[in-house]
């Protein structure tokens, strides 16, 4: 804690400058999203998983490329498969670090995608190509069905509408994962742990929070409080 305030890592993303070193960044959606929920955002870039995973009090696993098909006993499977392996190494490593402390995790796209290949899972590499499903655009607006019970009915309802901005999504959940939330042509939009403090969803409620709410969607709001709620739960266990 910072302040008595939840410290919340959120992984940067990343690219290639031209002198070929590594820059890092992270859209300000997520730290204003986390912050507004009253925890500290703290952003990590690739660095000492282990002493942030002592520092901070959960994790939020952040979207942005796609996931290596390696990691689930794949090829890649066409050309729009688009990877940052160095990125993927280091959110393995901070995962690692924060499932052994038994510390709550929240993955939003593709860190969905990602916590659920970590924990024996796959995921569609091209969602479009392999199933004909497009999921990928700044302003589709689609429904999502929560299952009853689960903890998304609980913080918005039955059925409501999410913006999709994905080209890959979940395809087999890893055991001890329950189903949360579907798209009517049968994507999964979120997840559950049965046991753990783990949940992620395939949409990106961040832009859809606070003073960047769409009016066309609920206010995501209800689930930064969730998850800093499932934080503050297991941050001293």
């Amino acid at each position: 804690m910072i302040d008595g305030k939840l410290a919340i890592l959120i992984p940067t993303d990343s690219y290639e400058m031209p002198t070929g070193q590594r820059a890092h960044y992270s859209p300000s959606a997520y730290s204003r999203a986390i912050a507004a929920a009253g925890a500290v955002p703290i952003l990590g870039g690739e660095q000492c998983a282990k002493e942030l995973s002592l520092l901070c009090d959960g994790l939020l696993l952040a979207g942005g490329p796609d996931i290596e098909p390696d990691l689930f006993g794949e090829e890649v499977y066409n050309d729009t498969v688009k990877m940052d392996t160095p990125r993927t190494k280091f959110e393995y490593a901070v995962l690692k670090e924060f499932l052994a402390q038994g510390k709550a995790v929240m993955g939003i796209c593709r860190g969905e995608q990602l916590l659920n290949v970590y924990l024996g899972g796959d995921i569609y590499q091209d969602l479009a190509h392999q199933k004909g499903l497009f999921h990928s655009s700044y302003e589709l607006r689609h429904s999502v069905k929560a299952v009853p019970g689960s903890f998304v009915e609980k913080l918005l309802g039955q059925e409501f509408l999410v913006n999709s901005t994905h080209h890959q999504a979940v395809r087999r959940l890893a055991p001890g994962l329950k189903l949360a939330a579907e798209a009517p042509d049968g994507v999964i939009e979120a997840y559950e742990h049965e046991s753990l403090p783990l949940f992620g969803v395939q949409w990106h409620p961040e832009r859809l929070t606070n003073s960047m709410r769409d009016e066309r969607t609920p206010d995501m709001a209800p689930l930064f409080s969730y998850f800093l709620e499932l934080v503050r739960s297991y941050c001293g266990k």
